[in-house]
């Protein structure tokens, strides 16, 4: 699964620094660069940085002849820019707004794209939040959840990998291993790692037992960029769907409405869980019938992905020196243990939260 997502940051056109800490790959770029820039009319005076990511990959911005373009510089073996090739053409035979690759070098890790602009829905909600201009945050959030229902409706679950249960698994390691040792320094006796286990064969075993569609596996607002007003054709622009799977039905939903980076009053997640839920029985998507089933495999769903990311956000910090991922970890705890109170399977999961939350966790069901 993906760790972050590329999110393009307003640049001007004057040329910034871009930085080559090896002087071989600079030197492989610059003869790629050079090969390809007559056909787009590129301007190499015009290179700046766009953004980075958590990966190894990051995304420069150049001046063409009808625009700007996006490179991706993914250096092999760290990375590989085939999935992102191949998943760009299932998404824009399903209708979607991803990126044309106009160039591709799979053996050096260069990719030349459709630049989808400077905007990201993240900084745009953001600023609809704070504006409290809830109509715009709702046009926005309406026009993800059109663009999803499309995404599970046109995109082949069969022309991607599975995410199986050792995917899955792999995935919740994540937790005991980063956060849970490494960044709190809590080694877990018998009792804890067996409450661990009981947990995650609950969360494996809903994940497994609901329909499969295609899955972005990081469908939240940093991958998804504001291309014209709410409503028009084309919004949102989606990046960052090298990783996608077949999987779960409710992973994508669960990933936009419980985010990394913004967080939802818990009866708008609802109201546009239903709306997603609505529209992809509308149109095939098979969905539960009942929507307190849906919500359910949802918010297990979610579950487990917040426990891989409270992972994720560690190994950053501790083994990638990406520090700045760590300030979001309380908003996970507070996803997880909003969860794991309501259902009785889940319980188990308290204690263990408790000690890393900072937080005195009542035991109360609602479900």
């Amino acid at each position: 699964m993906s760790e972050s997502a590329p999110n393009p940051a307003p640049s001007s056109s004057v040329a910034g620094p871009v930085a080559w800490g090896d002087p071989a790959r600079r030197a492989a770029f610059e003869h790629w660069l050079a090969a390809i820039a007559p056909r787009h009319g590129l301007d190499a005076a015009t290179l700046a940085p766009a953004s980075a990511d958590a990966s190894f990959r990051r995304y420069l911005r150049v001046a063409g002849a009808r625009g700007s373009h996006i490179v991706m510089d993914a250096p092999p073996p760290q990375e590989d820019t085939r999935p992102f090739v191949r998943v760009a053409g299932l998404l824009a035979g399903a209708g979607l707004h991803a990126p044309r690759v106009l160039e591709a070098d799979a053996e050096r890790g260069f990719l030349l794209l459709d630049d989808l602009g400077s905007e990201p829905y993240l900084a745009a909600l953001q600023a609809a939040q704070a504006a409290g201009d809830t109509a715009r945050a709702d046009r926005l959030m309406r026009d993800a959840l059109a663009a999803l229902v499309t995404l599970q409706r046109g995109v082949p679950a069969s022309a991607l990998p599975p995410f199986d249960e050792a995917l899955l698994r792999r995935e919740l390691e994540l937790f005991p291993t980063w956060c849970v040792a490494r960044e709190h320094g809590i080694d877990w006796g018998d009792a804890e790692r067996q409450a661990w286990q009981r947990v995650c064969d609950a969360l494996v075993a809903s994940a497994l037992a609901q329909p499969v569609v295609a899955v972005h596996a990081d469908w939240m607002p940093r991958n998804l960029m504001v291309c014209g007003a709410p409503g028009s054709p084309g919004n949102p622009g989606v990046l960052d769907f090298q990783d996608a799977v077949a999987g779960p039905v409710t992973y994508d939903i669960a990933s936009l409405l419980r985010d990394a980076f913004i967080s939802w009053p818990e009866e708008q997640q609802i109201d546009w869980a239903v709306r997603w839920w609505q529209a992809a029985r509308k149109a095939g998507v098979p969905v539960a019938e009942d929507f307190g089933e849906c919500w359910r495999a949802l918010e297990w769903m979610g579950l487990q992905r917040h426990l891989k990311v409270l992972g994720i956000f560690c190994r950053l910090k501790h083994r990638d020196g990406k520090a700045g991922y760590a300030a979001d970890l309380p908003r996970f705890f507070g996803y997880a243990t909003q969860v794991a109170l309501r259902y009785r399977p889940l319980a188990p999961l308290l204690t263990l939260l408790e000690p890393m939350s900072e937080r005195t966790v009542a035991a109360g069901y609602t479900f």
